[in-house]
């Protein structure tokens, strides 16, 4: 079971959201806040394996909960709740369109998957078991405005892309380039002849060389080193 602490600043949607939680047979609400210093301070209490961030917060304020969620100073020793020990929550925010500044702002901050906030229950709820999975939830058309973004904020200088790509085993490189096309574990594995584990564990190698805990922040770092282009 997937236990989600909801993040909202309106009242009547923190009541929806954890109707329609509690009602999934696999998840489990095991809080609700308005405030986002309360959500960091729930965050480390309840260990939840998601949390849920959406509403009208300055998207300053929000860029911070998550950066202080996805990279707390420390972890508590003993295990809360939910939560494998030594693992922060994942953040799965709610996004307008049209906000794909805010959107790669939270994505380098540690958010680990981006919903339209008129997505349908079933699309939250898919959404919210992916990221609890570890993997990434992004629609396609913010993932293009996102490459966007990447291209215009900030081109890497020539020796640091050098040093990040040095990085990487010929394998992980071949994994990575699939990853930020899109692809699933086991359609890499199918197309580079390995096996489902070995994507599994080549993506846990390239996330944390990167210093990423998420999919997504993969193919924003393949997009901004240049290992991928976006089509024209």
């Amino acid at each position: 079971m997937a236990s989600v602490l909801i993040a909202h600043d309106q009242s009547l949607q923190r009541v929806g959201l954890r109707m329609l939680l509690t009602a999934e047979p696999d998840l489990s609400v095991v809080g609700d806040t308005a405030s986002g210093p309360e959500a960091v301070r729930m965050s480390a209490a309840l260990r939840p394996d998601v949390v849920l961030l959406g509403g009208h917060r300055p998207a300053t304020d929000d860029i911070e909960t998550i950066r202080s969620i996805a990279h707390p100073p420390h972890l508590t020793a003993v295990s809360g709740p939910a939560g494998p020990l030594g693992q922060p929550p994942r953040i799965l925010v709610l996004t307008s369109t049209g906000d794909e500044g805010y959107a790669y702002a939270a994505l380098r901050a540690g958010a680990g998957g981006f919903l339209p906030k008129d997505a349908t229950p079933h699309e939250l709820t898919a959404a919210i078991r992916v990221v609890a999975a570890g993997d990434a939830v992004i629609t396609p058309e913010l993932t293009r405005a996102l490459i966007d973004t990447v291209r215009h904020e900030r081109a890497p200088r020539p020796g640091e892309r050098a040093v990040g790509l040095d990085t990487f085993t010929g394998r992980e490189r071949d994994v990575l380039v699939a990853v930020a096309s899109g692809w699933s574990n086991a359609e890499i594995a199918a197309r580079l002849s390995i096996a489902p584990t070995t994507v599994k564990s080549h993506v846990s190698h390239i996330l944390a060389k990167i210093g990423a805990r998420a999919r997504v922040q993969a193919v924003a770092f393949a997009y901004e080193y240049g290992l991928v282009h976006p089509a024209a």
